[in-house]
């Protein structure tokens, strides 16, 4: 597929622009040393504060508390640059924090950044931050995407030193195969910078701005494959040496010293890993060789993927063992008060102890204990006696009193019920986790389906009606109770149980046959229904969830997670 010329599709013919033909055959350095020129102007604007275009329209005066599209309330303004500006917002319809990138509709570039968005929301790549939403409204252009909380910048990482082998193998790995994703669909980025990548409390590595972050600022490259293979080189040596690889700062870190020229990170810092420096240096160099090795440059993110696959894979280091303290014996140390201390190295004589229970009180305790032995075993023998005998009554067919009405009072056994399949139910809004459905009845505890992190609760209505999971039971038979395990305690969740004809999304609960409901404050939810119901598709509704601390998943809010589901019948 041919190589875009601009952040997005048609962006230039969105624009009203000419289109730029990408050449990656016939990249030079010219192109990429003019990019990471203008790149590196912005980014002393970013730090002024002013603007680097003339003639650029004025940012929208906006504050906070201020509502788009009766929904997205801006919080906090994080960037105001070059007549747009970029802010932390909340989705107040589904009570979640977002990121809105604005712009003036009349901006010169306003027409290209909807471009650039809309195209890249099309990606749908796990590996990249989202774009959620891409609307021009009241003279406004706007673009949504997603917010991470628990993600941290690589800026942040390198500030605290350069990463590990295995971090930084992690690293160029994610990255590139992300970009070699984005420009198979025709998508680059053309700044994907040391603040444009995260990693998330999972270790995972997430882009964001692909398309966008170019578009917003104007940037173009006739070789975009070239410029974001370079990009990821970069991000990889500064991992390794904690300096940036031009001889200008940016970002944070130092760059290289004047007049030395692009040496390699093993000859910046001590240590480091002799393939992985050879790998940056083959997406750095434009001639295509390191100083030890003849090897071609790698000049798209599809040759970068190949040269990782063909490296040895990097282990991540061992964990370290601390050994445990040697076991102290203790031993009671006996008084010495009121004796004569013996002298060292003397051998003590031990005292030898009485015969046991050789004298008159110990006869006598003797004799007390054999007689109360001896009325326990005739007591016992007693009572082993009368209650055969009763037993030998109780058995007699004609005093037998079991009645065919006592059967019948008798409870049925229940049995439990194999799920068949399962789907999440969404009844309104966007799904919370598709895929994590079948981790609530794969028999692993440690596995589960969670919902979004809500800022008010615990009840979800009205922003929302509910979420859940409808199972199938692989044919119609009675169900009487269910049992589930939650991964969130706490004030307090609320599940409901209902009988459906199907697992459609189309149903509302209200008109399907409820089973039973439980309020919990624990880690368990049991349904018990007054009577067994005959379905085949069941319904598990959560109306009501607890305010829960963040995890690796999720930020700090109301929210649940279902580790497993059983049905008896």
């Amino acid at each position: 597929m041919a190589e875009r010329s601009t952040a997005a599709v048609d962006v230039a013919d969105n624009s009203g622009d000419e289109p730029l033909t990408a050449k990656a055959d016939e990249a030079t350095a010219d192109g990429v040393a003019q990019t990471r020129e203008r790149e590196t102007a912005e980014e002393g604007a970013a730090e002024t504060g002013e603007p680097t275009s003339p003639g650029a329209a004025s940012p929208p005066e906006l504050h906070s508390g201020h509502k788009l599209a009766r929904r997205y309330r801006l919080e906090e303004c994080v960037t105001r640059l070059d007549g747009f500006s970029s802010w932390r917002a909340v989705d107040e319809k589904l009570r979640r924090a977002v990121g809105v990138h604005l712009l003036p509709a009349d901006h010169p570039r306003a027409r290209s950044v909807l471009a650039a968005a809309r195209s890249s929301a099309l990606l749908g790549d796990p590996r990249f931050v989202h774009v959620l939403d891409a609307v021009e409204e009241n003279d406004l252009v706007y673009v949504v995407h997603e917010w991470l909380p628990d993600a941290t910048e690589l800026t942040a990482l390198l500030a605290a030193g350069p990463l590990e082998a295995h971090d930084a193998y992690q690293l160029v790995s994610q990255v590139a195969q992300a970009m070699a994703a984005a420009h198979r669909e025709g998508l680059a980025h053309l700044r994907l910078t040391p603040s444009a990548v995260l990693r998330t409390s999972s270790g995972q590595y997430r882009i964001r701005g692909l398309a966008v972050n170019a578009a917003l600022r104007g940037i173009s490259s006739d070789t975009p494959q070239r410029t974001d293979t370079e990009a990821v080189g970069a991000l990889l040596y500064a991992s390794l040496t904690q300096r940036w690889p031009y001889e200008d700062d940016a970002y944070g870190l130092s760059g290289l010293p004047k007049g030395v020229g692009l040496i390699a990170p093993e000859q910046v810092r001590a240590g480091v890993h002799r393939g992985l420096s050879e790998l940056a240096m083959r997406a750095l160099v434009n001639e295509g060789a390191t100083a030890s090795r003849q090897e071609p440059p790698c000049t798209t993110p599809e040759e970068l993927v190949k040269a990782i696959g063909e490296m040895p894979r990097i282990r991540p280091p061992e964990p370290a063992f601390t050994a445990p303290p040697e076991y102290q014996r203790t031993t009671y140390q006996q008084g010495t008060y009121g004796r004569n201390a013996p002298r060292p190295g003397a051998t003590q004589p031990v005292p030898t102890p009485p015969p046991p229970l050789q004298s008159r009180t110990g006869k006598a305790l003797k004799w007390a204990v054999s007689a109360l032995l001896i009325a326990a075993l005739g007591l016992g023998s007693w009572q082993l006696a009368d209650a055969l005998m009763d037993r030998g009554k109780s058995e007699d067919p004609g005093s037998s009193d079991t009645t065919d009405e006592g059967d019948k009072n008798k409870p049925k056994p229940t049995h439990p019920i194999k799920i068949a399949n399962g789907q999440e139910y969404v009844l309104e809004g966007e799904a919370q986790d598709l895929q994590g459905v079948r981790n609530t009845y794969d028999g692993d505890d440690s596995t589960y389906w969670r919902s979004n992190s809500f800022i008010e609760g615990p009840k979800l209505a009205p922003y929302k009606p509910g979420v859940g999971i409808v199972y199938d039971l692989g044919k119609e038979q009675d169900v009487s109770a269910a049992s589930l395990g939650l991964r969130y305690g706490g004030d307090h969740t609320t599940v409901e149980l209902y009988a459906t004809d199907s697992m459609s999304s189309t149903t509302p609960p209200s008109s399907m046959k409820k089973i039973g409901t439980v309020s919990t404050s624990g880690q368990t939810a049991k349904i018990k229904a007054k009577k067994p119901v005959k379905s085949r598709y069941v319904l598990v509704w959560l109306t009501d969830v607890p305010k829960s601390p963040r995890d690796e998943y999720s930020s700090a809010g109301y929210k649940q997670a279902i580790t497993d589901v059983k049905f008896t019948g």
